[in-house]
């Protein structure tokens, strides 16, 4: 990963022109990262140690969080550091998975087992002897296969489906879940002993609302990331940007915010990142609090048309509506709550096509 640094430049002191900037010569503002993990917070240091403790146990470590906090990240991780790096590593995601499909998934087949069962075929628990294997979104797997889980659990023995062969496999096993698993366990769709079984080492993951303070480094390192692999040039996002990004609750996590900085870098491709060029959700309740630019209509003796007032009010909305939404109708018609097609037919009516491209 590119260093990172944050320009401290005189240009700082205007917010909305101010940058973080990509540089490679200051070392002491480096986002901290642990095995493709970034984060300085206090939680993420946090998970950063225990990752370290429980690496070389063997135990069995369920690892629990929201969708998107980055689950799989930690599993790679306490792999990497453990004495089973050099061997596999197999993911499995059970909530994928059809159920009449998923069992063969995890330990295999032989021939003839069932309708298509060509040829028999090692399951991950083969494939991954001498490894870690990480079965994601555990709390979506079937009652049977629960049961059959806590077996290779408690003895690392298992059977192909269709076969009578005992199977000995020498694996760690991590589970993830972004399921309340005690309450699964309350309307009975988790077993309970398997809930225990797993709970050897729980790891909590944090949501990224609850780590703002690592947002920026998020920002800085998916930017230089982007940079990279979409042959873009964007140099820097301004620092308005960043607060507004801060203060929004991101329900999809650090996911969404990849994601919603892969958007920005391919739409800019170069120069600076701005709040304009963030989505509407992040800018609106924001820039929509500034007051709407009423016309300045004075009222004499003979009165005024009141039908001319109100329409120069209208197309006063229409453009401000369509300047806080960066031109995008849709938007714009959603600051007005009506629809697109009225937007147009009141822009085309007010003769603001050309403003407006329409």
């Amino acid at each position: 990963m590119n260093n990172l640094a944050i320009d401290n430049s005189a240009a700082m002191n205007e917010m909305d022109f101010c940058s973080v900037q990509i540089q490679s010569d200051i070392e002491s503002t480096l986002p901290v990262s642990f095995c493709n993990i970034i984060g300085q917070s206090q939680c993420m240091q946090d998970i950063f140690r225990i990752i370290e403790k429980v690496a070389d146990s063997d135990s069995t470590i369920i690892i629990q969080g929201e969708t998107g906090t980055g689950k799989g990240l930690v599993a790679k991780a306490i792999h990497d550091k453990s004495h089973r790096r050099d061997k596999p590593f197999v993911q499995i995601n059970c909530g994928a998975i059809p159920e009449n499909l998923l069992e063969s998934e995890l330990f295999g087949h032989v021939k003839g087992a069932f309708t298509g069962a060509v040829t028999a075929k090692p399951g991950k628990f083969e494939l991954a002897d001498g490894g870690t294997i990480f079965l994601d979104e555990i709390g979506d797997m079937s009652h049977d296969l629960q049961v059959k889980l806590l077996k290779v659990l408690e003895e690392s023995v298992f059977e192909r489906v269709g076969g009578c062969q005992s199977i000995t496999s020498d694996v760690r096993v991590i589970a993830a879940t972004h399921r309340d698993l005690e309450a699964a366990i309350e309307n009975g769709t988790f077993r309970e002993d398997l809930y225990y079984r797993l709970f050897v080492i729980p790891i909590m993951l944090p949501s990224l609302r609850e780590r703002k303070s690592d947002i920026s480094l998020l920002v800085r390192h998916f930017l230089a990331q982007l940079n990279t692999s979409k042959h873009t040039q964007v140099s820097g996002i301004s620092a308005k940007t960043v607060e507004l990004m801060t203060a929004y609750s991101w329900p999809g996590n650090v996911r969404e915010l990849k994601n919603m900085m892969e958007r920005m870098v391919v739409l800019t491709r170069e120069g600076e990142i701005y709040p304009r060029d963030l989505p509407l959700k992040l800018r609106t309740g924001i820039e929509t609090e500034a007051p709407v630019a009423v016309p300045d209509i004075s009222m004499s003796d003979e009165g005024l048309c009141l039908n001319t007032a109100v329409n120069e009010f209208e197309k006063a909305l229409i453009c401000k509506s369509m300047e806080i939404s960066n031109g995008v109708k849709k938007n714009a018609a959603k600051l007005l709550n009506i629809k697109r097609t009225t937007l147009i037919e009141k822009i085309k009516r007010h003769h603001l096509e050309e403003s407006f491209s329409i």
